[in-house]
């Protein structure tokens, strides 16, 4: 699945010591599925030569929160990371863990809306079958 396209929008935000955190969230009525695709977390200007650690914060099948580094960040030797769409589903909470940034998460926020996916080619062959006249043999 490409993460952008008809249905995405760009996403971002930024850490700092100021904002530790940013949670992503969507509103859980609007009949969607939502995807966030993560591509690149880099060191913003003004960002200090030390190491940045960005944890994603999650929940796992026992509904207990666990965070997972995804990102070590230097200015003098990896200011950038390319996640390669790494693919999330929220909401989930992005951390900065150690350091003071500013860290800048970039990526694509996809939107699938349900009743899309569910108006299936199949209800629709059937449909025109039954409109269709009945093909009777050609007289001689």
């Amino acid at each position: 699945m490409e993460p952008h396209g008809p249905g995405s929008v760009l996403f971002g935000c930024e850490l700092t010591a100021s904002t530790k955190s940013y949670t992503f969230q969507v509103d859980e009525e609007d009949d969607s599925d939502h995807i966030l695709a993560l591509s690149v977390v880099c060191l913003s200007d003004g960002a200090k030569d030390e190491c940045n650690v960005v944890e994603v914060v999650g929940r796992n099948h026992e509904n207990q929160e666990i965070a997972v580094p995804v990102a070590n960040l230097k200015l003098s030797c990896q200011p950038l990371l390319s996640l390669d769409n790494f693919k999330l589903q929220p909401p989930v909470t992005f951390r900065l863990a150690a350091g003071s940034g500013p860290v800048h998460l970039s990526g694509w926020h996809r939107i699938m809306h349900r009743e899309d996916a569910s108006f299936e080619d199949d209800d629709l062959s059937e449909e025109d079958e039954e409109e269709l006249p009945s093909i009777k043999p050609a007289k001689k």
